[in-house]
């Protein structure tokens, strides 16, 4: 499966998570990541990735930094604290949506609320 609108939707966060679980991520870092996490089934691509990022930190929710790697430039992104506050509330919300879709998919193994 490649990227669809579903994960789309849910770019930003996963963005987010990754960068909660690691001090600084750049950014051919994360789709590495996320198509290991994945085993392939998501591959995000740089031109969805970059504008993610690009808006996260546009919100206030990612810092920047630079490192010289041999003769690159390498753009780091970090979450600040405010970004880590929405990390924690987008997988919240996250969370509830696949708890619906899983009670919509399979009605009779929904938990008890």
């Amino acid at each position: 499966m490649k990227t669809t609108n579903i994960y789309t939707g849910s770019l930003s966060t996963i963005v987010m998570k990754l960068l909660n679980e690691h001090d600084s991520m750049y950014g051919y870092q994360i789709v590495k990541r996320v198509i290991e996490i994945t085993h392939g089934e998501l591959q995000i691509t740089e031109g969805a990735l970059y504008p993610c990022l690009h808006k996260l930190e546009a919100a206030g929710f990612v810092e920047v930094s630079y490192a010289m790697i041999g003769r690159r430039t390498r753009k780091y992104y970090k979450l600040t604290e405010k970004g880590t506050r929405e990390t924690v509330k987008k997988l919240a919300e996250l969370e509830r949506y696949i708890q619906n879709m899983r009670a919509l998919i399979h009605p009779k193994f929904r938990q008890a609320e």
